[in-house]
């Protein structure tokens, strides 16, 4: 058994590696491996130095009583710092999880790499680097990042499949304050220049923010019950299923403002629909015109999309497009259903976004709902308009099943906006009002694209739970695509 100095971690308010691994594993479970493995480390020419367990516990136990890999940078030692031995233990730990079908855990608290084993070091990143890219869409992979990550060790956790940060103690970025201010003059600390609520409000590097170090492993312990521990792990339904159906058919009703270009919460509709308290957001602080995250129905996880009408009217840009993607493709990977919630006026129109290449990440939607080959299920609860309906999981991009509330708008763009353009010189206003009626009542109605088969059914909002459990349970046995290399879900395109 290794001795570990607590207290020196305890003086900067941070767990040591050993406690954040038990935090995080079911009491008395882990075992450690590659304990005695150690890199005898020269200082420029001074005298040669042990370096403990290299720096990294590595090991596996469970949690929730299934199998876990996990891995804990110790920052005591060497300051976390990763040497060729160091990588090797994490590799190896990512190649065996492989190879037993478990996911990966990495705690991430690192001076980066070990400036005395020169390329050796560099070494140790890309046999991780290369782990993480076998693992991917094979067994899942969260990072924890419990302190810094710097220049090449931000890159394992970009790899990963989650990434979670606590405030106050991670910070991730490719150059530290130091170089910014020598190369670019510019004074910024490391909380403004990488901290948890720039990764998870600007960035979007980050899946997670925490309050605290417990708060976060009790996340990710949350998150292992919604998703499979492995490529190919079946769902089952565990414990009594919570839903109460009364209250939920009755408020679903009141959900929608009377007037169409009023914004309203999509959580409602997500929670009213779905078992009692299950949605689990991904990603909650960035690009809020889009929710996604995980949820229950009837005790099974299913992956929930939505646009967000309450948040800069629900439209796609390009963080809401990369968002949506990426989680499709997680979903997709490890055959976890599709529910889709639609309320788009559009993609946002406007040079800002069109420079940021909203037509590449646009694309990027597209491309992840048709590739996917798991069930699919789109709800649209209001407007859905040109491009971005079809984006949304339309039937035209592999819908297996799509309802639409009586209100819903369907068609290319806003009756005000399509009579602008139809009747652009027609001066009296009571005329296009009249016309704008008659394109409403033409055009965009749900009934319209029923009859033309893009609809399976126009339903009310108090039928939608019945409905959604009613094309799960079809599609249970649903089979896609023959995939022979899975794709990943964390980088698409």
């Amino acid at each position: 058994m290794a001795e570990y100095n607590l207290e020196k971690q305890h003086a900067k308010g941070k767990l040591h590696a050993i406690e954040r691994i038990n935090a995080l594993c079911d009491k008395d479970s882990f075992m450690e491996i590659y304990a005695d493995a150690r890199h005898q480390c020269t200082n420029f020419g001074m005298e040669k130095k042990e370096i403990p367990y290299d720096g990294v516990i590595t090991g596996f136990g469970t949690i929730n009583g299934k199998k876990v890999a996990v891995y804990a940078q110790d920052f005591t030692v060497q300051g976390g710092s990763l040497g060729k031995v160091h990588g090797q233990k994490i590799a190896e730990l990512i190649a065996k999880a492989i190879e037993i079908k478990c996911p990966v855990i990495g705690v991430n608290d690192s001076g980066g790499a070990r400036i005395q084993e020169g390329v050796d070091a560099l070494c140790g990143y890309g046999d991780i680097f290369y782990q993480n890219v076998r693992a991917s869409g094979v067994i899942p992979q969260i990072s924890i990042v419990a302190g810094p990550c710097a220049g090449g060790a931000v890159y394992s956790p970009g790899l990963t499949d989650f990434i979670f940060t606590v405030d106050q103690i991670s910070h991730m970025y490719i150059t530290g304050p130091k170089v910014v201010k020598q190369v670019m003059f510019m004074d910024i600390s490391d909380e403004d220049l990488g901290g948890a609520a720039i990764h998870s409000q600007k960035s979007g590097v980050a899946h997670y923010r925490c309050n605290d170090e417990k708060e976060c492993y009790e996340k990710v312990r949350k998150l292992l019950d919604y998703i499979p521990h492995f490529y190919g792990d079946s769902q089952t339904a565990e414990g009594k299923i919570k839903f109460d159906a009364r209250h939920k058919a009755k408020h679903i009703n009141t959900i929608l403002p009377e007037i169409s270009t009023k914004g309203y919460d999509i959580h409602e509709v997500i929670n009213d629909v779905t078992d009692d308290d299950s949605f689990f957001e991904v990603m909650a602080e960035f690009a809020q015109n889009a929710v996604v995250g995980f949820a229950k129905i009837e005790g099974k996880t299913v992956g929930i999309v939505a646009n967000n009408p309450g948040y800069l009217g629900g439209v796609l840009n390009c963080d809401a497009s990369d968002k949506i993607a990426r989680h499709v493709r997680f979903c997709d990977c490890y055959n976890i259903p599709l529910l889709n919630f639609v309320d788009v006026p559009g993609f946002i129109p406007g040079p800002q976004e069109e420079q940021k290449g909203i037509i590449r990440h646009g694309a990027k939607v597209l491309y992840a709902y048709s590739e996917a080959s798991v069930p699919k299920v789109t709800i649209i609860t209001r407007k859905a308009y040109g491009g971005a309906y079809i984006a949304m999981c339309s039937k035209h991009l592999g819908a297996d099943f799509v309802y639409a509330w009586p209100k819903a708008e369907i068609a290319v763009m806003g009756a005000e906006g399509a009579i602008g353009i139809l009747y652009a010189k027609e001066a009296d206003p009571a005329v296009k009002a009249q016309k704008g009626q008659e394109y409403r009542e033409t055009f965009m109605t749900p009934t319209i694209a029923a009859q033309r088969d893009y609809i399976s059914a126009v339903i009310q909002p108090e039928e939608t739970r019945a409905r959604i459990v009613q094309s799960l349970t079809l599609l249970e046995n649903k089979t896609g695509s023959d995939k022979v290399c899975r794709k990943h879900g964390n980088i698409p395109l």
